[in-house]
């Protein structure tokens, strides 16, 4: 580049080859300088290596079997938000069930919570044990929360509704103090 010349980076379609090539001016040289002082073959080409999970390698971010793992999220979010489960049973479903007990408690004997569903739209694996859920809330039957944020965790070989979901909603319902564990 001669020093005065100007670099016009085009908007619109031209912009991520624009991009491509300002990246290309920075990394490259710098990448350059990297070599090693091996003495060996600076000519032969690096090898490839994919980022892609084959279907040898189980994925670092999604448990072994995602179709079984999102079936059961469904299941269990069902579950937890069915005004008909006993709370026993809510507490299998939800992470650190036992601990939790004063909350849920809390949670199902609020009106409105013992009158909440939730429809689950979208699991989203963050890890082998770990899913972003995108869900619909329902209070008695009409959608009140469409598109609502939660988490869950494979707890004891269990996909469960996350603590991090629970105390949410809780806040959410205006309660200030959701108790312990939250």
């Amino acid at each position: 580049m001669v020093l005065g010349s100007r670099i016009r980076i085009r908007t619109g379609r031209g912009r991520g080859a624009a991009f491509a090539l300002a990246a290309a001016l920075v990394i490259g040289p710098a990448t350059a300088a990297c070599g090693d002082d091996s003495g060996g073959d600076e000519s032969a080409p690096p090898t490839p290596t994919s980022r892609e999970p084959s279907a040898e390698q189980p994925s670092p971010t999604a448990p072994p079997d995602r179709a079984v793992a999102e079936k059961e999220i469904k299941a269990n979010w069902k579950k937890f938000f069915d005004p008909a489960v006993p709370a026993k049973e809510k507490e299998a479903v939800l992470e650190n069930g036992a601990e939790m007990r004063p909350v849920l408690k809390s949670f199902s004997g609020d009106k409105r919570g013992g009158q909440v569903q939730a429809e689950v739209d979208t699991v989203t694996f963050t890890s082998p044990t770990g899913a972003d859920v995108t869900y619909s809330l329902a209070l008695k039957g009409a959608t009140v929360l469409p598109g609502a944020k939660g988490t869950s965790v494979e707890q004891d070989g269990v996909w469960k509704v996350s603590v991090k979901t629970l105390c949410a909603l809780v806040q959410l319902s205006g309660n200030a103090s959701p108790g312990p564990g939250c």
